[in-house]
């Protein structure tokens, strides 16, 4: 499938719950069905991602809690830890970048995934928010140099956090991928974690009708497939 010799450590970052799911939720649950160990880091809580038809604004945090931990589970994702940024309100600056270098270093994951800070728009219908291009670009400064590099934020080294190689890298919504997954067989299972996000997705059997409706016919059957740029450091 993707040439791994043995189980991998995969941390996701990302800006908002249901960032993982909408993005690569497929993949997500490949990934742990076949041994590897997958955490997610959320920059936020997404206070401010509601549909129109959802009410229960004043316990919207908690609910999105609730409601990622419930998704993850039913993708086998371990543990799930959050920062402190408002929905909305992310930046690309160096205090950021910190942020990200240290909770690297202190996870050591093998594999980290992330978004494409280039895609202003992710197809004719959607402008892609400014969070998910904020944080792919808070994440790939941090990866490169300073994830490696003893020289920045020596800071971190007093709190033992020593400089960590990735294996690779992969990019979600990304505007010129290179790598395919075929996730035919997890499609169901990436919707049945998505149906967890009441308050995004709104009426049910019409949210249930658009993700089937995204496969690809393919030598007479329908496949899904979600779409990566992958590095691989050498």
């Amino acid at each position: 499938m993707i040439g791994w010799s043995s189980p991998k450590k995969i941390l996701i970052i990302l800006a908002h719950p249901d960032d993982p799911e909408f993005f690569c939720g497929a993949s997500i649950y490949k990934w742990t069905q076949t041994g590897n160990r997958v955490d997610y880091l959320l920059m936020s809580k997404g206070e401010k991602g509601i549909n129109d038809n959802f009410d229960d604004v004043p316990n919207i945090i908690k609910i999105r809690e609730r409601e990622q931990r419930n998704a993850a589970d039913v993708l086998g994702v371990s543990n799930i830890t959050y920062l402190d940024y408002q929905d909305g309100m992310m930046v690309p600056d160096i205090e950021a970048r910190k942020k990200i270098v240290e909770k690297v270093r202190k996870h050591k994951p093998d594999i980290l995934v992330t978004c494409d800070p280039t895609n202003y728009y992710v197809n004719d219908h959607y402008i892609n928010h400014p969070d998910h291009r904020a944080a792919g670009q808070i994440v790939l400064d941090a990866i490169f140099p300073a994830v490696q590099n003893k020289l920045y934020f020596p800071s971190l080294l007093e709190k033992g956090l020593e400089p960590h190689k990735l294996e690779e890298v992969w990019i979600t919504l990304s505007k010129s991928p290179n790598t395919s997954l075929d996730v035919t067989e997890e499609w169901g299972t990436k919707i049945k974690a998505l149906e967890c996000h009441t308050s995004q997705v709104g009426d049910i059997m019409k949210f249930r009708q658009r993700m089937v409706g995204k496969g690809i016919e393919e030598n007479g059957e329908i496949h899904y497939k979600e779409l990566f740029y992958r590095i691989v450091f050498r």
